[in-house]
């Protein structure tokens, strides 16, 4: 799954750049399932600090919101 989100610039209200992203959901038996988006892009370093996770209460299907 992936997602293409425009952000804006804060320095220059004109200008924007899309950024590509993709996630995955990591099924835990012990915990919560989780969802981590990150830059379809980034290379291994960056994969590191640049991402973001969800608990499983915070995201649904895609379908299930059309």
């Amino acid at each position: 799954m992936s997602s293409d989100i425009d952000t804006d610039s804060r320095s220059s209200p004109t200008a924007s750049s899309s950024i590509a992203l993709e996630c995955v959901v990591i099924e835990n038996d012990d915990a919560p399932n989780e969802c981590a988006v990150y830059p379809r892009d980034a290379d291994r370093d960056e994969l590191m600090t640049t991402w973001i996770t969800a608990h499983d209460d915070a995201f649904v299907e895609l379908e299930s919101m059309r």
